[in-house]
């Protein structure tokens, strides 16, 4: 009975609940749906409409189907905001490091960093294609500075987090700036760092996704725009939802992934 109990309250289990759920919900819905005069792979396709359109044989733009065209635009995507997450947690880390080196640094950039996290994503697409005039470098540049704050403010609040009872050890033992930070600061910050990446890069891909819906060109965002406006197949739009969620997830599973590989505290816990 104990064990029973067990696996009903486990997480695992928790988790299919709210899947079944969903799928009974959605089903309802797209039943729903299909029984009113609109056509139902308009609106909301039934969840095998949607699994058959990834298998289905049928050039949808003369030569390619839904799923192949879902692919390669979701390729060029994630080499966006793949290289805009490289870029902006790079750039993250070196400016924590150097707020923390320089305190009066950290007193006159942290209020303009607040000032770029409040500006929403669609206020700032424009800015900087208009900057840069260039669709592909604008997209990497957003995902970019999407990255950068979450990464920035968390590895910062990590270096900040040291007990001043560990600096004056360190001191004690006549540790040079380079090594207190080497052996003491930048270790204790790396959960932080990596916090940060988790929050960051799902919010990178789903930046990328949001812009390509504004300023065209190739990706997933432009695919899921002339999907709605029906100058595609409808359920290109859901395939491209679906992929969406999973590659969000999966960033986020990688980082956590990149964390237990290469994080000291993660090894020592392990063993």
């Amino acid at each position: 009975m104990t064990q029973m109990k067990k696996i009903l309250s486990s997480r695992y289990m928790v988790t299919l609940v709210w899947v079944i759920g969903l799928i009974v919900v959605w089903e309802i819905g797209a039943a729903v749906i299909e029984g009113t005069k609109r056509t139902p792979e308009n609106v909301l396709p039934h969840l095998y409409q949607i699994l058959d359109s990834v298998f289905d044989t049928q050039k949808v733009n003369g030569t390619q189907t839904a799923f192949q065209m879902v692919l390669s635009n979701a390729g060029i995507t994630l080499l966006r905001a793949g290289t805009g997450f490289v870029i902006g947690a790079g750039a993250g880390f070196l400016l924590a490091l150097l707020m923390s080196l320089f305190l009066p640094l950290e007193k006159i950039l942290f209020p303009y960093l607040m000032m770029i996290q409040m500006i929403p994503i669609l206020g700032m697409a424009p800015i900087v294609l208009a900057i840069t005039k260039d669709i592909d470098k604008s997209r990497i540049i957003i995902a970019a500075i999407l990255t950068f704050y979450p990464v920035a403010t968390n590895t910062l609040a990590g270096f900040q987090s040291v007990a001043k009872e560990k600096h004056e050890l360190m001191y004690s033992l006549a540790a040079s700036r380079y090594e207190i930070y080497r052996k003491l600061l930048i270790p204790s910050s790396l959960p932080y760092f990596f916090t940060g990446l988790k929050i960051s890069a799902p919010m990178a891909i789903t930046a990328a996704i949001l812009v390509d819906t504004l300023q065209g060109g190739a990706g997933l965002g432009t695919a899921l725009s002339q999907s709605l406006k029906h100058a595609t197949t409808i359920y290109i739009f859901w395939q491209i939802v679906f992929l969406s969620a999973v590659i969000g997830i999966a960033s986020f599973y990688v980082m956590v992934l990149l964390e237990q590989t290469i994080s000291p505290y993660k090894k020592k816990k392990k063993k």
